[in-house]
């Protein structure tokens, strides 16, 4: 991961669109990749906050979520296979426009997969019912909920996968005079 971050930050530096730098760091990812063995799953995208748009390219990580402020879920799929599967791996971009009142929700498989002493799953339902809850909670507010929920869902199970999440709950507009 610190190799695959230290390529991200060299990568990033230099002028390219999203697609370009993904498909650099498959390049860089297929060529330390062990022939395939060693992958990484990654989202990535760019944000214009005048446009309220969101540019994304999911290269193998589960889809993120984009719960509208109507309560409809999105999930953002575009893009291709895990980073260093295939060198000549071609990838789509996809793109989102955001607006009020909309919550943007990554996370790792880990999250959803959490099991209970009962080898039961958190699962996407319970991860759809809690960012559903208080619309007008902050992200902060809304992940420390998602956390919870998870902690006290597996208890004292051990767990196998790491759990990782980020929210993004996108504002109004404030207009200054």
């Amino acid at each position: 991961m610190a190799t695959f971050q230290a390529s991200l930050r060299t990568l990033a530096a230099a002028p390219a669109s999203l697609v370009e730098l993904v498909l650099g760091l498959n390049r860089y990812a297929s060529a330390h990749s062990l022939r395939g063995l060693r992958f990484t799953t990654a989202f990535f995208g760019e944000v214009d906050a005048d446009a309220r748009l969101l540019r994304y390219i999911n290269a193998g990580h589960p889809p993120p979520v984009l719960r509208r402020a109507s309560g409809r879920i999105e999930r953002l799929e575009a893009g291709g296979l895990p980073l260093g599967i295939r060198a000549e791996a071609q990838y789509e971009s996809g793109c989102a426009t955001l607006s009020p009142g909309d919550l943007l929700v990554i996370f790792t498989d880990g999250l959803v997969e959490a099991l209970n002493g009962n080898n039961e799953e958190y699962g996407e339902q319970r991860l759809f019912d809690i960012i559903g809850q208080d619309s007008e909670a902050t992200a902060a507010t809304r992940l420390q909920r998602l956390m919870s929920s998870v902690d006290s869902f597996v208890g004292a199970a051990r767990q196998h996968d790491d759990i990782t999440c980020m929210l993004v709950h996108v504002g109004h507009a404030s207009v200054a005079s």
